[in-house]
């Protein structure tokens, strides 16, 4: 009896562990040569779909992960290798929109407004890569975030029938950097089961026209 509550202890910690360990190396051996770093390499897409976050931290700096996001975006397009910007984010009350704030940013940064389209309910990346496909009808896209985001979103879609490629913003490193990191393994593993279980966005709605 006392030996197989020792087993049992054992899997209710090894278990989680395993399942931590597939999800991430899954998910980065899926995305081998679908990021890129330079944008002379990477293929062109109609449409770049650019994951949100938000732009002001607590503290009240600017959100290093927005400032490199919109850097990496505004390089894709002034290099034609997307004709239009999705942003996808979340616009959860009347006080916090980052789809908003990005295309405020984009447009100062030369994108026409006519060419970006704002996603207010991708509160989950798994939510804004489907509902990439399910409301603005895209089956092919460049999603850009920095490179361990990208990754998680490439897993994402194409199981949900997207052809996805990845452009990688800069990166954080430091203290910062790390906390992200971490947290983004059990992203990871949120986003595994997710596709296990065959979970769908939180909201859908009126398909919306990219042109």
């Amino acid at each position: 009896m006392k030996k197989k509550k020792i087993i049992g202890v054992l899997l209710v910690f090894i278990i989680p562990f395993m399942l931590v360990f597939v999800a991430n190396y899954s998910i980065e051996k899926n995305a081998v040569n679908k990021t890129f770093t330079d944008s002379n390499e990477i293929k062109k897409n109609k449409v770049g779909l650019v994951l949100g976050t938000a732009k002001i931290l607590n503290n009240g700096r600017i959100n290093l992960y927005f400032k490199y996001r919109i850097q990496a975006t505004v390089a894709l397009y002034k290099k034609g290798k997307i004709d239009f910007v999705l942003v996808s984010g979340d616009n959860g009350n009347k006080n916090y929109d980052e789809p908003t704030d990005f295309k405020n940013e984009l447009i100062k940064k030369g994108i026409p407004a006519n060419r970006i389209f704002l996603d207010y309910a991708g509160f989950r990346t798994l939510d804004s890569v489907v509902r990439a496909k399910e409301i603005f009808g895209q089956t092919s896209v460049t999603i850009i975030s920095q490179k361990f985001h990208n990754e998680r979103a490439i897993f994402l879609a194409e199981k949900n029938g997207i052809n996805a490629i990845g452009f990688n913003a800069r990166d954080l490193t430091g203290k910062y950097g790390l906390k992200v990191r971490i947290r983004e393994y059990f992203a990871r593993t949120k986003a595994f089961l997710d596709i296990m279980f065959g979970v769908e966005p939180k909201f859908l709605g009126e398909k919306v026209e990219i042109k």
